[in-house]
């Protein structure tokens, strides 16, 4: 992967039921510089929604849904502000 697609911080939210996986995403958004991404990675089914309407709202850029090393879905942000 190249160095603008890389992670830079993978939150795991596995086991944390909604509306956790946002909550923490809004949480972590500053730990990263403007441009590099975060992941979420959760199971938890309201996600694969919520993660890219968060981003809709706040002004983010989703950049895709994958999965991490497990199989867990996994929702990758870009901080744009």
């Amino acid at each position: 992967m190249s160095a603008p697609d890389r992670v830079a911080l993978e939150l795991d939210c596995r086991d944390v039921p909604c509306p956790m996986p946002v909550i923490e995403l809004a949480r972590h958004l500053g730990d990263v510089e403007l441009g590099e991404l975060l992941a979420v990675v959760a199971r938890d089914p309201a996600a694969v929604v919520d993660v890219p309407a968060w981003c809709r709202m706040k002004g983010q850029e989703y950049v895709r849904a994958d999965t991490a090393d497990d199989g867990a879905p996994r929702y990758v942000v870009r901080r744009v502000t």
